[in-house]
């Protein structure tokens, strides 16, 4: 009995002594208790090669906000967040990536590229303005839309990581 007491206590203390930790990997600043994402425009039309997909930025913005909200203890705001995350969705192109023999491609490439604003109200050395992106890998003979919704999920899974890991992680 008196080991499982002092066992008891000794994680108890470990744990207080971690402060503020979340089991994701976040590392929340001191008085930081708020969010917010702003609006990710879609200005990937205004890159040559580069075109628009209706609903993407839609589609980015709440990826985003579902991320953070699962993975932090943190309450989304509309305004006035302790982090604030913004930005705009500055690419997305279909690439041919290998050729046939016939020189046509046997394996195209969607590339998503997200421009991100982060600032941190409460430590403002943690906040930055950085790119993001990734990629989908698909049969030439596949049609975008068809893929589309599983590419954007995994792009999306990726980049919206890579974000949580540059703002709380500190990866």
């Amino acid at each position: 009995m008196k080991i499982k007491f002092l066992s008891l206590i000794l994680v108890f203390f470990v744990v207080i002594s971690c402060g503020v930790y979340s089991f994701t990997g976040a590392s929340i600043p001191a008085g930081v208790e708020t969010f917010q994402v702003d609006y990710f425009e879609n200005q990937a039309g205004n890159r040559p090669g580069s075109i628009v997909e209706p609903g993407l930025d839609r589609e980015f913005t709440l990826a985003l906000q579902d991320l953070l909200i699962n993975q932090t203890n943190l309450n989304l705001v509309k305004n006035g967040g302790d982090m604030i995350y913004g930005g705009q969705i500055v690419e997305y192109r279909v690439s041919p990536m290998s050729a046939t023999s016939q020189n046509t491609a046997s394996q195209n490439r969607l590339s998503i590229k997200v421009l991100v604003n982060h600032i941190n109200v409460k430590k403002e050395e943690d906040s930055f303005e950085r790119t993001f992106s990734f990629y989908f890998d698909f049969p030439a003979d596949v049609q975008v839309f068809e893929i589309k919704e599983t590419a954007h999920k995994e792009i999306f899974e990726r980049i919206t990581q890579d974000i949580f890991n540059a703002s709380l992680a500190k990866w």
